[in-house]
């Protein structure tokens, strides 16, 4: 293993290029303070386009969300699981399939954790499971802390705007 980079673990493997997504805001529209259940879950209209054009480029597809909602009891992990199972089942039945979902259940006023944004942790883990190489990859967020949880290990960002169109940014990422 190559001690100057702690993903290079799959030395004979190919690396491959991710677009990490956060959830709400991006994926989903975000009602500005949670999705609290499937019942509130509405995936955006460009979505699903962007990321066959995505796929086509070669890119997989991993989440990266702050479910923070969890530590403050408005919701819990079976709501999450639930929305996320809703979403692979749309995505694979688009042929856009998620790879992996990532999420932090904590919250800053709750406690403090190293996996929830800005931490870089999940997209670490990520990186190193799926021998993601961060140099080819991007991270799309409507928050400076989804961008910097990313930056943090070497991938680029495309901050957009809340619940704006993924469409219209996909050119922004090579």
């Amino acid at each position: 293993m190559d001690s100057s980079n702690i993903f290079n673990n799959f030395e004979e493997k190919p690396r491959l290029k991710a677009i990490f997504l956060d959830r709400d805001g991006v994926i989903n529209h975000d009602p500005s303070d949670y999705t609290r259940n499937i019942d509130e879950f509405t995936i955006l209209p460009t979505v699903i386009e962007s990321l066959k054009i995505l796929k086509e480029r070669g890119y997989v597809f991993i989440i990266i969300t702050n479910q923070g909602g969890i530590a403050k009891g408005i919701y819990g992990h079976d709501e999450v699981a639930e929305i996320h199972d809703y979403l692979r089942e749309v995505c694979e039945s688009n042929d856009t399939p998620i790879l992996d979902i990532y999420y932090s259940p904590h919250h800053e006023v709750k406690g403090r954790s190293l996996s929830r944004k800005p931490g870089s942790l999940m997209v670490e883990r990520a990186c190193a499971r799926y021998n993601i190489d961060p140099k080819i990859s991007w991270m799309v967020g409507d928050k400076q802390r989804d961008i910097d949880c990313a930056a943090a290990v070497g991938v680029r960002g495309v901050l957009i705007n809340p619940n704006d169109a993924l469409i219209d940014y996909i050119d922004k990422m090579v």
